[in-house]
């Protein structure tokens, strides 16, 4: 699979600058961050999302400040909850401080990816004899309250993509236990669901035996295979094919994955849709399994067609489970730009879509410091 930095038609030279503002801005920022989840990570917001579940109409009344605010004043988020530290962020800052060093070959950027994979080694869930991270904050769902530090199939894989990319550029024993510790769990702890004599869904945590979440599923499946691979086990490879199974037997008629198979959320969004076709991508780059590449085409159209706006950049939902308080997140956008970059060579008519991205992002969302906007809203920006 190409290094998405080291593609020559991404890093341009606007590219490069806003590459080397960011990384100037971070050093000073920190590590610790607010997101929208914020607003319900602490334990006013936790009340009233628990509220919004199990008491819908006096639940609305409790989460209103919370919507108000994320619609219209941002930056009240610093209200209802500190600065957190997010796994899932120490392992994208990971793997592009890696990127940075294999295009650059500046030894800084390798020290700094290192960095981010001891901070992941501190911040492993303590739930589990294996390697593991989840949110570090208690989730309320529609189903319940998980734990913090529960660990997320949805997270995984990014934390063995990263130990994986630095093992491989500067090999060490113990980020190989790592590995092997994180492929355990994925295998033993995560649930496999049976959904038909060929196929298995994947528990979204160690407690979830339902199942039915396609992007969990796919997760897996990448994981799974990319394990066998790396590591030579192929038990873990026949795992990996019964969650690629599901997730191809999930596919719409139209191309589009519903982000779940209970026939309640039956929403089709942006990130989600983008999650599904990186982990089906990657698959077929390490097997070329001609299945996949069927589904992406499939779905790669659905999703030009579907999932973007006229200026050819994203847009939240193509079937929105609910209102809407924003135009446009930033997270779309860079799941869209990683998938581009992981299709381009496969399905030409994402450099289209790639190039209106990096144009769109390099001319409105970074600011002038370095970092990015997080959100384009109704009016205005969120500029966290």
């Amino acid at each position: 699979m190409p290094s998405p930095a080291s593609a020559p038609s991404a890093l341009t030279p606007a590219v490069t600058t806003a590459l080397k503002k960011f990384v100037h801005w971070l050093d000073g920022y920190g590590e610790t961050s607010w997101d929208h989840q914020s607003y319900f990570a602490g334990s006013v917001g936790r009340r009233a999302k628990a509220m919004y579940y199990t008491h819908p109409k006096l639940g609305l009344l409790a989460v209103a400040p919370m919507i108000f605010s994320e619609a219209f004043l941002p930056s009240a988020r610093r209200l209802f909850h500190e600065r957190m530290r997010f796994p899932i962020a120490d392992a994208h800052y990971a793997m592009g401080y890696a990127y940075l060093y294999e295009t650059t070959s500046d030894p800084a950027y390798l020290q700094r990816a290192i960095h981010f994979l001891e901070e992941l080694r501190q911040s492993r869930s303590p739930q589990s004899k294996e390697y593991c991270w989840g949110y570090p904050f208690d989730w309320v769902t529609r189903n319940g309250v998980i734990a913090r530090d529960t660990p997320f199939i949805t997270t995984l894989p990014y934390v063995f993509e990263a130990f994986l990319q630095v093992h491989q550029l500067a090999p060490r024993d113990e980020w190989k236990a790592v590995l092997e510790s994180i492929a355990r769990h994925a295998f033993f702890e995560i649930k496999a669901i049976p959904t038909s004599a060929t196929a298995s869904s994947s528990g979204y945590h160690p407690a979830d035996v339902d199942g039915g979440v396609i992007n969990a599923a796919a997760y897996r499946s990448f994981l799974l295979t990319s394990a066998s691979q790396a590591l030579g086990n192929k038990d873990y490879r026949e795992a990996a094919d019964r969650n690629l199974q599901f997730v191809l037997d999930a596919q719409n008629a139209d191309g589009s994955w519903y982000y779940a198979v209970d026939g309640v959320r039956d929403f089709v969004d942006h990130f989600h849709t983008c999650f599904v076709m990186k982990a089906l991508a990657k698959v077929h780059s390490i097997t070329g399994h001609a299945k996949c590449l069927e589904a992406l085409q499939r779905g790669a159209d659905y999703y030009v067609k579907n999932l973007f706006e006229a200026d050819g950049l994203p847009k939240p939902f193509s079937k929105a489970p609910r209102l809407t308080v924003y135009k446009r997140e930033l997270y779309d956008c860079a799941e869209a730009i990683n998938l581009c970059l992981l299709l381009r060579g496969r399905i030409p008519m994402l450099n289209t879509t790639l190039t209106r991205l990096i144009g769109g992002i390099l001319q409105d969302w970074v600011r002038p410091a370095g970092h990015f906007r997080a959100r384009q809203l109704l009016l205005g920006w969120d500029n966290v």
